[in-house]
């Protein structure tokens, strides 16, 4: 099942996106799920929704020209993972991690799938980087490895937009990474039974349409189930939270000559079986 939000930017509206060109109204029905976030996962879940694809009273709508949203409404976390592929950790200048390094974006940061990406005034090098990344739904504390994927609702699309020069300015990577828009969203949260092997998923990035990242999740130094067991250990996971796994190498900074975006250049990310965004950068 792919589960999306649909409409105006901030009036978004939870949807099942249907592979016949249409989406049903959740809400039209079930009234009583406002939209996709904590409440929803804790108290109905994805079981609801098949029964309300069953229904004879379902409402669909044509899915043509509808403006997606991000597929999770605003979660509480948004955890990354950095250098999580060796080749990627080496062209950015890191040694190769031997735990997980993690950081967040602004959750005011998350932005539709196909909404356009605006360049702060002060922006110098800015990259896309294409991620997979993962939905839980279900609260996670000190899960292990073995039972991690039991917590997960689904797998989305994830663009770490970075303003490099902001990234490395403070020490920190918190403000390079969180500006408005900077984290695109999408276009579905695909459930975990559509996704069944995590390990062999490929994980690209074009600009302008020439291809820039064309990796592997088969690749990552740390799984999902690492991941998600190392996290909850210390840190409440909740549902609708968000895991970024990192990125494969290719990112446009460390290109001779680099890459970057600047206002008129398409970005396209996706992760096979999980999905594909475009935005325009202004």
């Amino acid at each position: 099942m792919k589960l999306c939000r649909f409409g105006e930017k901030g009036k978004e509206r939870p949807g099942v996106w249907m592979e016949d060109g249409r989406i049903l109204d959740v809400r039209a029905l079930a009234f009583h799920i406002e939209d996709y976030n904590e409440h929803f996962f804790v108290n109905y879940g994805v079981e609801q929704l098949k029964l309300l694809l069953a229904d004879p009273g379902a409402n669909f709508i044509a899915a043509k020209g509808v403006r997606l949203g991000p597929p999770v409404a605003r979660p509480s976390k948004i955890i990354c993972v950095g250098a999580n592929y060796a080749d990627h950790a080496k062209e950015f200048g890191h040694e190769i991690p031997t735990e997980p390094i993690l950081f967040s974006k602004a959750t005011s940061a998350l932005n539709g799938p196909f909404d356009p990406i605006h360049l702060p005034v002060e922006s110098q090098v800015v990259d896309g980087e294409a991620e997979l990344a993962v939905v839980i739904g279900k609260r996670t504390s000190k899960v292990r490895k073995a039972e991690a994927l039991d917590y997960v609702a689904g797998y989305t699309v994830l663009n770490d937009v970075t303003e490099r020069i902001v990234q490395k300015a403070n020490g920190q990577w918190f403000r390079g990474k969180g500006f408005d828009s900077f984290c695109p969203l999408g276009p579905f949260l695909v459930t975990s039974d559509e996704v069944p092997v995590l390990g062999n998923l490929r994980v690209w990035q074009k600009h302008n349409g020439e291809v820039l990242q064309d990796g592997n999740s088969k690749d990552m130094m740390f799984d999902v189930p690492f991941l998600i067991e190392y996290i909850s250990q210390g840190m409440t996971l909740n549902p609708g939270d968000i895991i970024a796994t990192g990125t494969p190498s290719g990112i446009g900074s460390a290109r001779s000559p680099q890459v970057l975006l600047a206002a008129g250049d398409v970005v396209e990310v996706g992760v096979d079986r999980v999905g594909a965004q475009r935005s325009n950068v202004v």
